[in-house]
């Protein structure tokens, strides 16, 4: 193995380590650094350094676009803090290589998105080794610990839904989002955008490619005929990025893809197949009206085991979003329909339950949505309210409570939402103890009992069914209204 020199851009030099064989996919070959920290990825192309546009893409992605690096470094995030966040977010390149052949340079991907154990250890943590039947049957058997539970795919949405927004909040689409190119860790709660080069910026950077089989979205197929330049052609956007990231999603958390149910279309070749069932023909195996395509009922839960808030972004994805682009939700609804949901999540009882944990319904038992396990206790769900006007006060989210839970600073504050700088000191926490529930103030410094008093840090309320108290008497702070749901 030999210690060749990359040279860059912007003329300082870069270590990687020439072998015979490398890592390769379909526009790249790979080579790692010496100490495996970074590669250094050529492209295979070699007239790929000839191309003005592409060289323009990689040095904006690099500088203005990047939102791993703060502005006052010349990159685009807003401070270090934000920098440090998306850092963990994406595998962002770093530098442009001009000999011995054009390429980049990219962090390589943290540890925890390899396989540590099992015959696959060592190899990348493709989402499809988690979503689809028979790559998931074989984890089941080899090494289980990789599957990890249920909540840790929905962190891993929440994170995704993070990282595609600030794309698009910089006015850039990825424009090939599919398992390929997002990495997951169901261990940890974690995910990472990766192949970055390619992305798409409006007027300046067309697409270098229409996607992956699966998650293109279907008008992009529809129209494939048109002449690329044809104005009724439909191009890689922001808006194609919205349905391969519900796709990505609906897979991550049901286990299967939305688009794939009993239906087959009629076709002459697997490929004619494909092109009908994820273009022209694509139909939402949860379709409410058409049930032509639903899965078998009893193999697997349905979206609606995920809460109304997820179920309904999903319907506007795959019914409203297949008919019209524009109606498909941003990144940025999936953010807050995500977070929202994770209120909304609790443990199961069931120590068999193979997700460990489910999304409370509403209007029903608290049992597990998807093994029917009864809760051991009832269930607190603290309703929020928060003054809209003086004296007016509106429903405002609410929160599930299991023992142990804890209890933020968004959760007291109606003008708060959690982002990569909020604050997460803890402001209560919540208990089962001696047969009753409690909130036990930790940080809150007006919290006001239901008989008006204050509850100092240190105290206790108790949460009792129809318990109003006040969680600050500061401006934006919420009420909240204790409602017991039976098992």
């Amino acid at each position: 193995m030999k210690v060749e020199k990359a040279t860059l851009k912007d003329g300082k030099t870069k270590d990687f380590l020439m072998v015979s064989d490398p890592p390769s996919g379909t526009m790249k070959e790979v080579y790692f650094t010496p100490d495996r920290k970074e590669v250094v990825c050529f492209y295979k192309d070699p007239q790929a350094g000839q191309d003005p546009v592409r060289v323009q893409r990689l040095e904006s992605i690099i500088g203005k676009f990047n939102p791993t690096v703060p502005r006052s470094q010349g990159g685009g995030a807003a401070s270090d803090v934000d920098a440090a966040y998306y850092r963990n977010l994406f595998c962002w390149p770093t530098a442009i290589v001009t000999r011995p052949r054009f390429g980049l340079v990219t962090p390589t991907y943290p540890g925890n998105f390899f396989f540590q154990e099992g015959p696959l250890k060592g190899q990348e943590k493709n989402g499809a080794w988690f979503t689809l039947e028979k790559p998931r049957a074989i984890l089941e058997r080899s090494s289980p610990k990789e599957l990890g539970n249920w909540i840790n795919f929905l962190k891993l949405c929440i994170g995704m839904a993070r990282a595609v927004s600030r794309l698009h909040q910089a006015g850039l689409a990825h424009s090939d989002l599919s398992n390929n190119n997002v990495l997951v860790d169901p261990l940890n709660g974690a995910s990472v955008v990766i192949d970055i080069d390619s992305l798409v910026v409006p007027g300046l950077y067309p697409p270098d490619v229409l996607g992956t089989k699966g998650y293109i979205a279907p008008e992009v197929l529809s129209t494939l005929q048109l002449p690329f330049k044809d104005p009724k052609r439909k191009h890689p956007s922001a808006r194609t990025d919205e349905h391969a990231l519900a796709a990505l999603f609906y897979q991550y958390l049901l286990k299967r893809h939305p688009l794939e149910g009993r239906r087959i279309p009629k076709a002459n070749t697997a490929e004619e197949q494909d092109f009908l069932t994820y273009g022209p023909q694509a139909l939402y195996c949860e379709h409410p009206q058409d049930k032509s395509n639903r899965p078998e009922a009893a193999k697997y839960a349905p979206a609606t085991a995920l809460g109304p808030l997820i179920s309904d972004l999903f319907q506007r994805t795959f019914v409203d979003g297949i008919k019209d682009a524009n109606r498909r939700p941003t990144a940025s609804e999936w953010v807050k329909g995500l977070v929202k949901t994770w209120d909304f999540t609790i443990p199961c009882a069931s120590a068999a339950c193979s997700h460990k944990w489910f999304v409370l319904a509403d209007g029903a038992p608290a049992r597990c949505s998807f093994c029917g396990t009864k809760c051991a206790q009832p269930v607190p769900v603290l309703r929020f309210r928060s003054e809209a006007r003086q004296g007016q006060w509106m429903p405002d989210g609410a929160l599930a409570v299991y023992d142990k839970l804890t209890l933020f600073k968004w959760h007291a504050f109606a003008n708060l939402f959690p982002s990569p700088d909020s604050d997460r000191t803890p402001q209560a926490y919540f208990a089962w103890h001696a047969g009753q529930w409690l909130m036990i103030n930790q940080n809150l410094l007006s919290l006001t009992s239901p008989g008006g008093n204050r509850v100092p840090p240190g105290q206790a309320v108790a949460l009792t069914a129809g318990a109003k108290f006040r969680l600050s008497q500061e401006p934006n702070g919420r009420i909240a209204e204790v409602e017991m749901r039976q098992p």
